[in-house]
């Protein structure tokens, strides 16, 4: 782990799999280009140690310059017109190879294109280090591809932050401080109310189980088509088939604050099947929330409620006090699983619900601390 300036980075990609990536996008070059004498165009700042490994593998005759993209103000015209600084040769009929340390947007890119274009170049590529495909939106092609990575955060190996961090040797990423959190109620305790109001809050993603079977069942994903398979012989689903239905929901949303998991896990062995989970995305559950409620509370709200839901299992008083039971039961496990850990958290439950936020407000604020 290494801090730079404000923020901590944890390593990400090693510098054997950088030289391996240079290795490959190298030979691809010495393929296409050996006969060419080519200019390669180093883009500063950032790709200066990608650049100066390219061309030393370069193995026939090339020209370098290391360029960046300049403004200045038209003497016909309003607004900046773009340049490329450093540029002391014309590239009439050359092959240019355009050397990034990383293609995200795109944007520089863009601007590029169009100065080269005026140059009249016999034609040119780009070759970069590292490429974000999630990122990338422009419609110029990419040739020559080191990695791909998601749309994280990196510095190292030229890529900085606010200046630091162009020398290191291998490629870090931003330490995500995520917030996790399982949210237990009882029926009637209000916990739907309560994850929409602290997803808003708190940017957070709101998985519940219940929505993702619905989800994968009604699109008819090979998860969800595993899962009626079960459902249909009134067997349980497998817990392997609901952690990859999670797994999913969370590689969606790649880059979110945190998330919050309302209807599982319910068994420790699915506890664990989490935690496995979240260790592979380097993160792992922040806490478990329980809003706690008398019983008599919960009863008298449902039966309230149940004089206008239209739900049968709000307007019998035994079918409510069995649901009840059942969800202590399956808490009870869990509690003692999160409190082993120090992550269990119980908050009154009774109250409005401005009251009921604050106080859920007040237990995630001091975990963020």
């Amino acid at each position: 782990m290494i801090k730079l300036h404000d923020l901590e980075f944890e390593p990400y990609i090693s510098e054997k799999e950088i030289n391996a990536a240079i290795e490959k996008v190298a030979d691809k070059l010495n393929e296409d280009y050996r006969d060419a004498n080519p200019i390669f165009l180093g883009v500063l700042n950032g790709s200066f140690m990608f650049a100066s490994e390219v061309i030393k593998r370069f193995n026939a005759d090339c020209e370098v310059s290391f360029v960046k993209l300049g403004s200045y103000e038209g003497t016909k015209t309003t607004g900046n017109v773009k340049t490329l600084l450093g540029l002391n040769q014309s590239l009439k009929d050359r092959h240019v190879i355009l050397l990034e340390d990383i293609v995200d947007t795109g944007n520089t890119l863009e601007e590029i294109n169009k100065i080269l274009l005026k140059e009249e170049v016999a034609n040119y590529e780009v070759a970069t280090l590292f490429y974000k495909p999630e990122a990338y939106k422009k419609e110029f092609n990419i040739k020559y591809k080191g990695i791909e990575i998601p749309n994280k955060f990196i510095v190292g190996y030229g890529l900085d932050y606010d200046g630091l961090g162009r020398n290191l040797t291998q490629i870090y990423k931003r330490k995500e401080n995520m917030t996790n959190l399982v949210l237990f109620g009882p029926p009637g305790a209000g916990k739907g109310t309560q994850a929409d109001i602290l997803k808003e809050k708190y940017q957070l993603i709101h998985i519940s189980t219940g929505d993702v079977f619905r989800f994968n069942i009604k699109n008819e994903t090979e998860l969800g088509l595993h899962a009626k398979s079960f459902m249909d012989k009134g067997q349980l689903v497998p817990d392997e088939v609901t952690i990859k239905m999670l797994n999913a929901e969370v590689d969606k949303n790649e880059g979110a604050n945190g998330f919050i998991f309302d209807g599982f896990p319910r068994t420790a062995a699915q506890a664990d099947a989490l935690a496995e989970l979240l260790k592979l995305k380097n993160t792992e559950v922040t806490a478990m929330i329980a809003l706690e409620v008398d019983d008599e509370v919960l009863v008298n709200r449902l039966l309230e409620r149940g004089k206008t839901s239209g739900r049968n299992d709000d307007a019998d008083e035994s079918v409510i006090r069995n649901r009840i039971k059942v969800y202590y039961d399956e808490t009870a496990i869990l509690k003692e699983y999160y409190k082993k850990q120090d992550k269990y958290y119980g908050v009154d439950g009774v109250g409005s619900i401005e009251e009921i936020t604050q106080r859920l407000s007040a237990v995630i604020d001091k975990l963020q601390a």
